[in-house]
């Protein structure tokens, strides 16, 4: 069984930064690719960055220059690390995992969501 669990959401004021962490566990070959999406309220759900096992990363425009993702390939654990965050980016921000060819569209497996705010 897959199972994604994030954490380091919060509260920060605009300009600030969070890190937030994603540990997965179950099928190695799962994880071959893991991203961050996220869902502010009314919208729909975004792709934010994504990340392959041998390193390859996309960003969603909206972040790029201000988000970083990376993994941890012995600890299968992705990261994303958000600076200067903007009101904007207030979220439910979720993990995801899957196949480098699908996780940027329809990922196999989610995470619960961890809530990012950010206040003006």
């Amino acid at each position: 069984q897959v199972q994604l669990v994030e954490s380091g959401g919060g509260l920060v004021q605009a300009g600030g930064s969070l890190r937030l962490s994603c540990a997965a566990s179950g099928s190695y070959r799962s994880f071959d690719a893991m991203a961050w999406y996220r869902q502010a309220p009314g919208k729909q759900r975004e792709l934010v960055a994504a990340i392959t096992r041998g390193d390859y990363r996309n960003y969603a425009d909206s972040v790029k220059g201000r988000f970083t993702i990376s993994r941890d390939n012995a600890e299968n654990t992705v990261y994303l690390q958000m600076n200067s965050l903007k009101p904007e980016d207030t979220a439910v921000y979720y993990c995801a995992a899957g196949s480098p060819l699908m996780v940027v569209t329809t990922p196999d497996y989610w995470g619960q969501g961890t809530q990012v705010t950010v206040s003006s």
